[in-house]
């Protein structure tokens, strides 16, 4: 058993939901807001990829994030922030986010699932157990321990993302 396995295996089963959900979605339907007090599909995908660059990237590896290092904020029309990642905006701000293209969005999320699995199945038991502080949370915390944390956080909004798909269509997000 490889020290990654319950993390990749959480990961994976919700990328295969997730991208169950996106397939045929056109962009009208991405962007569709079923209330003004919820997200998109395409804001919810950006800011599970947003999250989960930043804890891969820059929290967990102290490396840049994709979203600056390959350009992907120019793509979304953003700016190079790498604290930008949507948490905290109010209703008002996602109405304004206007999201990218379907090729852009999809190309951003299929590059944070490449650089996580690399990451991710890279680690030993030995670097699961290494104590790091974290911001925003002063006390520190272990590899594994921030792991599960975004892992969680990946299948929340996996399933928001399915939640939205099967109210604008139906069936069809999940996949066996």
């Amino acid at each position: 058993m490889a020290a990654s396995d319950g993390v990749m295996t959480a990961l994976e089963r919700n990328w295969a939901m997730v991208d169950a959900a996106l397939a045929g979605l056109d962009e009208t339907t991405l962007a569709w807001r079923p209330t003004a007090q919820c997200n998109s599909i395409a804001w919810n995908l950006w800011h599970m990829n947003r999250v989960l660059d930043s804890f891969v990237n820059t929290r967990l590896q102290g490396t840049p994030q994709l979203w600056v290092q390959d350009g992907w904020h120019q793509q979304f029309g953003m700016g190079a922030d790498p604290d930008e990642r949507g948490v905290g905006w109010s209703m008002e701000q996602v109405a304004a986010w206007t999201p990218p293209n379907t090729e852009v969005q999809l190309g951003y999320y299929e590059a944070i699932k490449a650089a996580t699995r690399a990451y991710v199945t890279s680690l030993s038991f030995a670097d699961l157990e290494v104590e790091r502080v974290i911001p925003p949370v002063a006390e520190p915390r272990t590899v594994g321990a921030a792991l599960g944390q975004v892992t969680w956080d990946n299948v929340s909004h996996g399933g928001q993302i399915s939640f939205l798909r099967g109210l604008f269509l139906g069936s069809g997000w999940f996949s066996r």
